[in-house]
C-alpha cells in the first residue's frame, strides 16, 4: 500500500513565534515552520519523513498513544511536558497540542523549562530556618553531656562493653556535626580556577572507596572545557553529595557527565558559555512524598542520612552563581548543575 501524501505546506504558518509542524496521514512528518527547526535545533529538512513518536527522549509510547487515541475521538490532545529530541539536537521540553487535519496531525509545541516549578529553598519559610537554629541550639547542651558520660563510661568499660561505649561516642559525634552544620553554615571561601574534571576524579575516588566494585561509574566528559572560577573543595562536597545519593538509592550505574552550554540563562542572568554538569543514576528514583521537599534541610529518603546533603548542594551552586536542579523516575534520575564560566573564554576550537 503507497505511503500517504505528504500534508500540503502551511505557509501562514512561517511567520509565527509558535513552534508548528504537521505529520501526512501515515504519522510521518510532512512539514514545520522555521520556529519549530530553529527550536528542536535541527533544519527543516532533516524532519521530514521521521515518524513523529521517533522523536520521544526518554519515555517513548507517550505520542504513540495519543495519536492512536487523536484517530479514535479526534478531539484536540494536550500532552504536558514532552521530552523530545532530534539524533542530531539538544534535549528540549514543550507541552504538545495535538489536533486532526484534513491530510494528518497538527503539532504545536509550548516550550517550557526543564525544571518546572519554583525553588523550593525559596519558599522556606524563615520561621522554620530558625526553628532549626533553636533546636539545635537547645541540642548542644545535652549532646555535650552525653559525649562526657560516654568517655567517663569508656574508661572503666572492658571488653564488648567498650565498643558500645565507642559506637555511642561515634553516634553522639555524629549529632554534633549536624548540629554545628545546622548552626554554624560554611561560608564561601576565596574562589580560583578549577578544572572540573580534577574535582569530579577526586569524587570518583570517594566513590570507589565506599561503593567498591558494587557501581559502575562512568565518566563522559568534555575536554574541551575551559577551567571555572570556584571553589575546588566546596564543589568536590556538593558533587561527592550527589554521588553519594545515587549509590545510597540502589544504582547500579552513575555516569558524570560535563557539557558546554552556550547562550544560558540562570534565573536572571544571561551567560554566554556555562558548564552543564549531569549526575545520572539507575537507581530508584526521587520518592514521590519528597518530590517537593529534597531541597529543604532534614529531609531524607535514607535511613542514614542527615538531609542535608542535597541542600549543601544546591547552597554551592548558588555560591558559584549557577543552580542545580533534577528530574526522576524509577531507573533513571539527572542531577544538572549549571554554572557559569564567568571569565572571557575563547571558543574550544580556537587560540589558546
Amino acid at each position: 500500500m503507497p505511503p500517504a501524501p505528504p500534508a500540503p505546506p502551511a505557509p501562514e504558518s512561517d511567520s509565527l513565534a509558535t513552534p508548528v509542524a504537521w505529520t501526512g496521514g501515515d504519522g510521518r512528518l510532512a512539514g514545520c515552520n522555521p520556529a519549530f527547526a530553529s527550536w528542536l535545533g535541527v533544519g527543516a529538512r532533516r524532519l521530514l519523513g521521521r515518524p513523529l513518536p521517533d522523536l520521544e527522549a526518554e519515555e517513548p509510547g507517550r505520542l504513540q498513544a495519543a495519536l492512536a487515541r487523536l484517530h479514535v475521538d479526534a478531539a484536540p490532545l494536550r500532552l504536558r511536558r514532552m521530552h523530545l529530541r532530534h539524533p542530531e539536537a539538544d534535549e528540549r521540553f514543550a507541552d504538545l497540542w495535538l489536533s486532526m487535519t484534513d491530510a494528518g496531525v497538527l503539532v504545536e509545541a509550548h516550550p517550557v523549562d526543564e525544571f518546572p516549578g519554583d525553588d523550593p529553598a525559596l519558599l522556606l519559610p524563615s520561621a522554620l530556618s530558625a526553628t532549626l537554629k533553636g533546636l539545635a541550639h537547645e541540642l548542644r547542651n545535652p549532646l555535650a553531656g552525653l559525649k562526657g558520660a560516654a568517655q567517663l563510661l569508656g574508661r572503666r568499660a572492658a571488653g564488648g562493653e567498650r565498643e558500645l561505649v565507642g559506637l555511642i561516642e561515634d553516634e553522639v559525634g555524629r549529632l554534633a556535626t549536624l548540629v554545628d552544620q545546622l548552626l554554624h553554615p560554611e561560608a564561601a571561601a576565596a574562589q580560583a580556577p578549577v578544572n572540573i574534571h580534577v574535582v569530579l576524579e577526586r569524587v570518583l575516588r570517594l566513590a570507589e572507596s565506599d561503593a567498591g566494585w558494587a557501581v559502575r561509574l562512568v565518566r563522559d566528559y568534555d575536554p574541551s572545557l575551559p577551567e571555572l572560577e570556584g571553589d575546588a573543595d566546596r564543589l568536590v562536597q556538593a558533587l561527592w553529595n550527589l554521588v553519594r545519593n545515587a549509590i545510597q538509592a540502589g544504582a547500579g550505574r552513575v555516569v558524570l557527565r560535563t557539557r558546554a552550554e552556550h547562550g544560558l540563562r540562570i534565573g536572571d542572568q544571561a551567560w554566554p558559555l556555562a558548564l552543564r554538569l549531569e549526575v545520572v543514576d539507575d537507581g530508584r528514583g526521587v520518592p514521590a512524598d519528597l518530590a517537593g521537599r529534597i531541597f529543604l534541610p532534614l529531609v531524607t529518603g535514607h535511613a542514614e542520612g542527615t538531609g542535608l546533603g542535597l541542600p549543601l548542594a544546591q547552597q554551592v551552586a548558588r555560591e558559584h552563581r549557577g543552580s542545580l536542579a533534577w528530574r526522576s523516575r524509577p531507573g533513571h534520575t539527572v542531577f544538572t548543575l549549571l554554572l557559569p564560566f564567568t571569565r572571557e573564554h575563547p571558543p574550544a576550537d580556537g587560540p589558546a
